[in-house]
């Protein structure tokens, strides 16, 4: 099967996977350096990917759907949502944050642990895994000082380890710039969906409201 990742949660990011069981082989990937250009550059990496694998067609489309911010979000999820549907094949969601959690098994946790990111405002989403990868809870959005002690990997570590360290939660050495990427959401869904494991629909997991609010002005002409 020919399965397309995207994830915008983070960086815009998309991968095209062939998936044989639970045998994965990455087949192209891009992820932006830049945090704020997923309209611009998501849609003309998949068209490049698709070319250089001789243009064949996904069987199948895998989407993270946060927690993330929510023009970037929602970005990845217009995607895979048009693709899906110009291309007739099913389009699964994944909790970005389990993507991270793959990546994060390579540094052997010790026990329980948790994955961060830049929730902006000053704030992190998170959540916590047991030491195979499998959640336990979240995910959240709060100020560090309510991270779970123990180990923290990504991203959101890196940015408050001060903060992290004075509740007993310890940044992995390695991992402090760890992001969701579109490798590891494509294997997270290949792997489920090989287990028969079920997946997430494509409701984004915003966590909060958006900063975008009607002005007051304009409240009574809407109604």
């Amino acid at each position: 099967m020919l399965l397309l990742a995207i994830d915008t949660s983070a960086n815009a990011s998309a991968a095209l996977l062939a998936v044989n069981g639970a045998d994965v082989e990455v087949l192209g990937s891009f992820t932006s350096d830049v945090g704020n250009d997923h309209s611009e550059v998501l849609a003309p990496a998949i068209e490049s990917m698709l070319e250089a694998a001789g243009g064949a067609k996904p069987e199948a489309i895998a989407v993270g759907v946060g927690p993330g911010p929510f023009t970037g979000l929602r970005v990845g999820l217009a995607t895979a949502r048009t693709l899906g549907f110009v291309w007739n094949v099913p389009v699964h969601g994944v909790m970005s944050l389990d993507a991270m959690a793959r990546q994060a098994l390579a540094g052997e946790p010790g026990g329980d642990f948790t994955v961060a990111i830049d929730a902006r405002r000053k704030e992190l989403y998170w959540a916590r895994y047991d030491k195979r990868g499998g959640l336990i809870d979240g995910p959240h959005v709060s100020v560090a000082e309510d991270v779970p002690p123990g180990e923290i990997y990504g991203a959101g570590a890196g940015l408050y380890a001060e903060r992290l360290a004075a509740v007993g939660a310890h940044p992995v050495r390695g991992f402090e710039d760890l992001h969701p990427d579109a490798v590891s959401l494509g294997t997270c869904a290949a792997r489920a969906l090989a287990d028969g494991a079920p997946l997430l629909g494509t409701d984004p997991l915003y966590l909060r409201d958006s900063d975008a609010k009607v002005p007051a002005v304009m409240k009574g002409k809407l109604l």
